[in-house]
C-alpha cells in the first residue's frame, strides 16, 4: 500500500505543485489549506508523516506539532519554512517537529527528507519486535566502554532503550524526537570515534545536503541543550573541519 501524506500548506500554488509531485512518487496524498483541516485530518486518518508549512491563518504548523506531540501522536513531522534564521528552525524542532526544509525548496531535497523520516518509523533500528518498557535495565555507569545489544545501548553516561525508543542521561529521561533519538544512538553506538558529516547525514538522513547545510549543527545545537546538565561534563564535542563525538570527560 502507498505511504500517507497529509501536506498542510496554504499557498495554492506550492499546496498543489508539491501534492502532484508526492502523488507522481508514489505517496497517497491529503493536501490542506490550514492548521485546522490538518488536525482534523490527522485525528480522523493518521497519516504515515505530515508535511507543515509554518506559516498558516489560524492555526499554523508549529501549532498543529504542538498539540499533536502533546495529545502523544509521534507520527513524523517535516515542516515547511520561508524563515531561514537558526532561532527560528529551532522554534520548529522545539515544537516537536522531525525535520524542516527550507523555502524555495528542491523537490528532490523534500523527498529525500521524507525517505529518511519514513524509514526511521520501521522497527528495523530498533532490533526489529515490538515495544516495551525500559524497566529492570541499570542506568549506564560513566567512562565505561559503549554496550551495545539489540535491545540497548549504553554509553558515558547515556542509556538508550531501542525497541522502546527511550534514552536516559543518568536517572533523568530525556524528551527526544524521532530524528534527536537516531543521532544520539548514532554517535553513542560510536562513542569515542569521531564521526564525519557525510557519515552522519548519510546514515541519518540517507542524503549528504552538502557543505553549506546547518541542518546537522542545527540538531547537534539542540540535542545538546537537552542532554546538558549544570556541573556535568559535555557528552558531544565539535572536531572542526571534520565533525562529531560523543565522549564523557
Amino acid at each position: 500500500m502507498p505511504q500517507t501524506v497529509l501536506l498542510a500548506e496554504d499557498d495554492r500554488a506550492i499546496r498543489h505543485a508539491l501534492e502532484r509531485a508526492l502523488t507522481l512518487e508514489g505517496y497517497e496524498v491529503t493536501a490542506v489549506a490550514d492548521g485546522v483541516e490538518a488536525l482534523a485530518h490527522a485525528h480522523r486518518d493518521r497519516p504515515d508523516v505530515l508535511v507543515l508549512d509554518v506559516m498558516m491563518p489560524g492555526i499554523d504548523g508549529l501549532q498543529v506539532c504542538r498539540v499533536l506531540r502533546a495529545e502523544g501522536d509521534r507520527t513524523p513531522i517535516l515542516m515547511l519554512t520561508a524563515l531561514v534564521e537558526t532561532a527560528d528552525r529551532i522554534a520548529g524542532l522545539d515544537a516537536g517537529a522531525d525535520d524542516y526544509v527550507v523555502k524555495p525548496f528542491d523537490v528532490e531535497e523534500v523527498f529525500a527528507r521524507l525517505r529518511a523520516l519514513l524509514r526511521r518509523t520501521s522497527p528495523v533500528t530498533a532490533g526489529g519486535g515490538g515495544g516495551g518498557g525500559g524497566g529492570g535495565v541499570a542506568p549506564a555507569e560513566p567512562g565505561r566502554e559503549p554496550q551495545i545489544s539489540d535491545r540497548q545501548v549504553e554509553a558515558a553516561g547515556l542509556r538508550m532503550d531501542l525497541q522502546a525508543r527511550r534514552a536516559w542521561r543518568g536517572r533523568r529521561e530525556l524528551e527526544l524526537t524521532r530524528t534527536e533519538f537516531e543521532l544520539l544512538e548514532l554517535l553513542a553506538r560510536n562513542a569515542g570515534i569521531v564521526l564525519d558529516h557525510s557519515t552522519i547525514y548519510d546514515r541519518i538522513w540517507g542524503y549528504d545536503f552538502g557543505p553549506g547545510s546547518k541542518n546537522l549543527a542545527v540538531y547537534v545545537g539542540y540535542l545538546r541543550r537537552k542532554l546538558d546538565e549544570p556541573g556535568a561534563p559535555q557528552l558531544i564535542h565539535t572536531v572542526r573541519g571534520v565533525g562529531y563525538v560523543l565522549r564523557e570527560d
